[in-house]
């Protein structure tokens, strides 16, 4: 009898395994396909939006990135009830379709100087679609992860953050390779397209591993039940407040290689080397912290990893206007990662247990997708524009500051307002 309850358990653990995989893949995977555009910018700028002047250029497509996410709110709205209604897998299985498409268009779109004003207006299409496609990636995969099992919540929603931070290492990576590989001509004339293609290569990846996962036990319970979906303006309010951190750091992290070869003087290889480095660092020390934040509550551990953001992000940029060149540069990378992964390994579990079940994709989706419209889908383009207006860097570490402290004041309304922990287990009440 042992023994069958011993196989059972291990069939168990080896299918939570699968299933966590496959949504932390794939998420890598379309992070992937979203992270390739801000870093060859410069490239695309160039190709779609030609002026007299390459910064103008690179300007209008990180504005093209930001254009992206206000089919965010759309794309959470419609993909979190798909969610909540077909199921948190048929969700996932649905994005990764949906970005392979937007992908696709951008990696083989002819240029302006070949088809004229219909090459910006195709690839603003294709990135609306990203955009639409990625809104309903973050809810569903959030709550995918936390519905596996309610005691280590913080340790599988984490590696939705840490697949993040594969994405960057693996978009900064190819594009680092190709940079180096290829003249500057070259990079301009086709060699742009080269990382967009090899997501294409391993896209279909993404699409096995969530087809062949299976639902969430929670989100069976909840169909059975008949549960009734409900919209959950208070909840969706603080979540917002409380993602605003994650997308400024993510963001700043995103912009910092731009920064690094347009104002600093770094080689586009060694900007991108360091990206790694805070690539590699997400995807280790997430998980990490997400153990930690099973152990010492999730709503407390992100309370003080928001407030040690307020505090660090300043001094963080400050560094870049020591002239430490590319040492500064690693610093400051790595710094702002290791602040961004704490808070993150607690932000899902924390998102997650304010909505039932019942409206939790849903709830997710706006919550996050509110926060990336206002603060972060034009970061790059805000900070290049603060970039361009000021010497010091340090005035960039502002924005994380900000956010970090619009975060805090979320949390902490939520901790004085008991009603608001709709779907919380007690062992991590705090």
């Amino acid at each position: 009898m042992v023994r069958i309850v011993n196989l059972e358990n291990q069939r168990k653990e080896a299918s939570i395994r699968r299933n966590v995989a496959g949504a932390t893949i794939g998420g890598a995977l379309e992070w992937y396909d979203v992270l390739i555009y801000a870093y060859v910018a410069p490239e695309i700028g160039r190709a779609f939006f030609p002026t007299e002047d390459p910064m103008v250029s690179t300007a209008i497509a990180l504005g093209g990135f930001g254009v992206s996410y206000l089919a965010r709110p759309l794309g959470g709205i419609i993909l979190g009830r798909y969610a909540d209604r077909a199921g948190r897998k048929a969700a996932l299985v649905l994005v990764s379709m949906l970005m392979f498409v937007a992908t696709a268009i951008i990696t083989f779109l002819p240029g302006y100087a070949a088809i004229g004003v219909l090459a910006p207006i195709l690839l603003l299409a294709a990135k609306l679609m990203q955009g639409f496609s990625a809104g309903g990636e973050f809810g569903s995969a959030v709550a995918y992860l936390a519905e596996q099992h309610p005691d280590r919540r913080g340790f599988y929603t984490s590696w939705q953050f840490a697949s993040q931070g594969v994405a960057i290492m693996l978009a900064a990576g190819v594009t680092a390779l190709v940079s180096y590989c290829l003249t500057s001509d070259q990079m301009d004339s086709w060699g742009w397209r080269v990382p967009f293609a090899l997501g294409l290569l391993i896209g279909p990846v993404a699409f096995y591993l969530r087809s062949h996962a299976t639902e969430t036990p929670e989100f069976v319970e909840a169909s059975r039940a008949h549960q009734t979906p409900k919209v959950l303006w208070g909840p969706i309010a603080v979540g917002t407040g409380m993602v605003s951190l994650a997308t400024a750091s993510i963001y700043s992290l995103i912009y910092l290689p731009t920064l690094g070869t347009s104002a600093l003087g770094l080689s586009k290889a060694a900007a991108q080397v360091c990206s790694i480095l805070s690539g590699a660092i997400l995807f280790i020390a997430t998980p990490a912290f997400g153990w930690m934040s099973d152990r010492t509550g999730h709503f407390r551990f992100a309370t003080i990893a928001a407030a040690v953001a307020v505090v660090t992000a300043i001094p963080l940029f400050g560094l870049l206007d020591l002239s430490l060149g590319l040492t500064g540069f690693a610093i400051t990378q790595a710094g702002l990662a290791l602040v961004t992964a704490a808070y993150l390994a607690s932000l899902s579990p924390c998102l997650a247990e304010i909505f039932p079940v019942s409206s939790r994709t849903f709830g997710i989706s706006l919550s996050y997708n509110i926060a990336v419209l206002a603060i972060g889908g034009f970061a790059p383009l805000g900070l290049a524009m603060l970039t361009s207006i000021s010497t010091h860097h340090y005035i960039l570490g502002t924005y994380v500051a900000l956010a970090a402290t619009i975060a805090v004041i979320g949390l902490l309304v939520r901790a004085r307002q008991p009603g608001l922990r709709l779907g919380e287990t007690r062992n991590n009440d705090g």
